[in-house]
């Protein structure tokens, strides 16, 4: 699982280049310091969850139960869906950059045509649907009287939820700045495609922990 440079060193001699190992087997450092910095990112939601469960077991299971009768979990489960499906149209994105296809070939309505460019602002679409979903029942609970200091429930709830919304936001304005460096490059380099990939790998990430805490606080009663 990596970015890998196909590039082999054009000026070495016919014997040198035969020696060398491709720099096609080399693992790029970009990925490999994103998925290390992605590892501590994990341990920063495993303190979360943590905090949540552990909160939930003091509570108890009454205090808790009538918290969550406050949640609109048809809601949350379409946001979940928007979220999941945008981790598909991410990688279709991924997939034309591996092509170095950064733009549409064909129609808007041909998707096998698409090119990163198109892919990664659906994908962006979706996840602001997402962030604007949070906000709308954010909105919703605290006109219920669900606040982050009304009741120890509502601390861990938005504060579960907002981190991993900041979270979301944060891949929203990495996608905005690989779009913007391809609009302004003249070339799609191997290096916009290094970027393309690594935010690819973030964009996954918060998916997976959404998926997660879906779970945890919508499903389990």
């Amino acid at each position: 699982m990596g970015t890998f440079d196909a590039q082999v060193g054009q000026n070495l001699p016919m014997s040198s280049a035969s020696i060398a190992t491709p720099r096609i087997n080399r693992p790029n450092l970009v990925a490999v310091g994103t998925i290390v910095w992605l590892s501590s990112e994990l341990m920063f939601f495993a303190a979360l969850f943590a905090m949540y469960f552990t909160t939930r077991a003091v509570q108890g299971p009454a205090t808790w139960l009538h918290s969550t009768e406050m949640l609109n979990i048809r809601f949350a489960a379409v946001n979940t869906t928007v979220l999941v499906l945008s981790s598909v149209t991410c990688q279709f994105g991924v997939f034309a950059a591996e092509r170095f296809q950064n733009k549409r070939t064909g129609s808007i309505f041909q998707f096998s045509k698409w090119g990163m460019r198109e892919w990664f602002v659906l994908t962006f679409l979706m996840g602001a649907f997402f962030v604007g979903g949070q906000i709308y029942e954010y909105v919703n609970l605290v006109g219920e009287g669900l606040t982050i200091s009304s009741r120890a429930y509502g601390s861990v709830f938005y504060i579960t939820t907002g981190f991993h919304g900041l979270h979301v936001t944060g891949g929203l304005i990495a996608f905005l700045i690989v779009l913007l460096r391809v609009n302004r490059a003249q070339k799609f380099s191997h290096s916009q495609a290094t970027t393309a990939i690594v935010v690819s790998y973030y964009w996954h990430f918060v998916d997976i922990v959404w998926i997660a805490l879906f779970s945890a606080i919508y499903l389990i009663k």
